[in-house]
């Protein structure tokens, strides 16, 4: 791989990276999120996790956070004009994901079907002995 590539690839792995940041980016996809939103939205992820991970996500000028000044307090996340350009790698990824599972489900099925019938001739062949 080209030094620059390698380059690349750090930058996108080192903003988008894990898990968590890719659902939180897509989930932002969708619009302005307030907190409570974004957490609910985003299955059993922690609030630790989740405040961790939105501000390294600010940090990096993927998102922005707006507090607003009120009783009781009120957050809103969005992504920044940087941050939406991120759909078409999520996209991308959403689509090579369903292709993979589709594919490979269908060869996990076929394997455990190879498996089994290789397993059951092999026990015919015990039992006719």
């Amino acid at each position: 791989m080209k030094k620059t590539q390698k380059n690349i690839t750090d930058t996108v792995f080192d903003i988008i990276g894990d898990h968590w940041k890719v659902k939180i980016v897509e989930c932002l996809l969708n619009g302005t999120k307030r907190f409570g939103e974004l957490r609910k939205s985003m299955g059993n992820i922690t609030q630790k996790v989740l405040t961790s991970n939105l501000r390294k996500l600010e940090d990096k000028g993927v998102l922005i956070r707006k507090v607003y000044a009120q009783i009781p307090p009120k957050v809103e996340y969005r992504l920044t004009a940087m941050g939406k350009k991120l759909k078409p790698i999520i996209d991308s990824m959403v689509e090579w994901s369903n292709e993979y599972a589709e594919k490979m489900g269908n060869f996990s099925k076929k394997l455990f079907a190879d498996k089994e019938d290789k397993n059951s001739s092999d026990t015919d062949k015990e039992e006719n002995t």
